[in-house]
């Protein structure tokens, strides 16, 4: 039987730790002044938690990962760029961050960025040995599978639900609610004053007549890059580590995995997010040790079939301008626009709204962030901000796509594909910003950097 060690209980805490973060830390950091503290039991069950609280856990966690890091002699497993780069591009943020134009943004960015390197060595140095990424992934694919649900409940109940309250309430002149149910619902903006008479805000009655889900994050794309990073982890697991379960057992989890993530994925009506499943599950049938006639048939399928739904599920959007896409169009000048006037230390990170709110186009909606995760660093950061990242992520990317074709693992495939299908939604999406996805995303990135050659799909030893 296997010794429960140090490290192992670790692993296990630091993915709980993770887990909680998918359930409550889904927003961007620079909306935690927005976020409003929970007062009761219920609330700090349902509610989100303010971001900065996870700062003050991951501290003490990443103290005690570099305890047990520096037990023993640190041995850097890959490239000696793989270390420089991310500790580069930590660095500039903090020489860019004197030039802020946005104390308080920043420094809820640099939290969250330091994050993101922390777990990335924590993953590298630590979590390198398939037990301590097993123990890892329960805490993480626990809260996955609840913001799935949570997901389906949205769709099915809640959001129908709260669309129909909202009509009824403003037919009845909200009389039917009570007046301090009223008083939070005008502070929430859920009813809104027009020409002197209170109706229900028309934001939230086309959220919830849309019936885009989100689960615990904070809007719908966020989710579906959640599921692009995991699903692909949790489907191996389904398949491949349940054959000593019975049978009708091993078919449920199958099922119910393949349930879950395809039918939320479809629900949360991310377009780029599709285009970018569409492409990973192309990539995941390369793998499959099929005939070559008939991979190249499944992909033809899958494509055709994928490109067929988008053109049907989207045909409306498109028909109506793609408002969406144009704004964020609109996003990307502005953020070269910054880059191009802030060449060094760009305007301070987490800072694109403020540069953005005079550069914007008239008729644009206000944005936060870029929409851009690689964009926005040159934006908030200058060039040697977006050079480092970049250039440490497609490198990391490039090294470990390398190192799995030479070996033919494929439990750590999954997961370099979810990376994969992650990092081209940021060209799209601004996750970099939120800790329920970033941390985890790096903490499976150093893991797959710091995972030794000769040690790919090997089973655990006893110790």
């Amino acid at each position: 039987m296997n010794k429960l060690t140090a490290k192992n209980i670790y692993a296990l805490v630091f993915g709980l730790f993770l887990g909680l973060c998918i359930w409550k830390f889904g927003n961007p950091v620079i909306l935690d002044h927005k976020i409003s503290l929970p007062a009761t039991p219920a609330e700090f069950w349902s509610f989100a938690w303010p971001t900065h609280w996870a700062n003050w856990i991951l501290l003490p966690l990443i103290a005690m990962g570099g305890f047990l890091i520096f037990q023993k002699n640190i041995v850097w497993p890959q490239s000696k760029w793989l270390w420089l780069l991310p500790l580069g591009w930590l660095g500039w943020q903090f020489i860019s961050a004197t030039h802020s134009v946005d104390a308080d943004l920043t420094v809820s960015t640099l939290w969250q960025f330091s994050g993101c390197v922390s777990c990335y060595f924590i993953g590298a140095l630590l979590f390198r040995d398939q037990r301590m990424i097993n123990l890892l992934l329960i805490g993480i694919l626990a809260a996955f599978t609840f913001c799935l649900v949570r997901a389906v409940n949205q769709k099915i109940f809640e959001f129908p639900q709260n669309y129909r309250v909202l009509l009824e309430g403003e037919k009845a002149g909200w009389t039917n609610f009570p007046p301090e149910t009223i008083a939070e619902m005008k502070h929430d903006n859920v009813i809104v004053t027009t020409n002197g008479l209170d109706v229900a805000n028309p934001v939230f009655l086309k959220k919830f007549e849309k019936g885009r889900v989100l689960g615990t994050l904070v809007y719908p794309n966020a989710l579906a890059g959640l599921i692009l990073l995991l699903w692909p982890a949790a489907l191996a697991i389904a398949f491949n580590f349940t054959n000593k379960l019975k049978s009708p057992i091993r078919c449920s989890v199958i099922a119910l995995t393949i349930f879950l993530g395809a039918t939320v994925f479809f629900w949360t009506g991310s377009k780029l997010g599709w285009l970018i499943g569409v492409v990973i599950a192309g990539v995941c049938l390369l793998r499959l040790e099929w005939p070559k006639r008939f991979k190249l048939a499944a992909i033809v399928i899958i494509l055709g079939l994928g490109l067929g739904v988008f053109a049907i599920r989207f045909h409306n959007y498109f028909a109506a301008g793609a408002q969406s896409v144009g704004a964020r169009f609109d996003y990307w000048r502005a953020a070269a626009q910054t880059s191009k006037e802030n060449p060094l230390f760009g305007t301070g990170p987490g800072t694109f709204q403020r540069p953005y709110a005079n550069l914007k186009s008239p008729e644009a909606e206000m944005a936060r962030l870029t929409h851009n995760d690689y964009l926005e660093q040159f934006s908030d950061s200058g060039i040697v901000g977006g050079l480092t990242y970049a250039g440490w992520i497609f490198l990391a990317l490039g090294t470990i796509g390398k190192k799995i074709r030479q070996n033919g693992e494929m439990f750590q495939f999954y997961i370099f594909a979810g990376l994969l299908g992650w990092f081209l939604q940021g060209f799209g999406e601004f996750s970099l910003f939120i800790p329920a996805l970033a941390w985890i995303t790096f903490t499976l990135l150093g893991h797959l950097i710091g995972r030794e050659i000769n040690q790919f799909d090997k089973k655990p030893t006893a110790g």
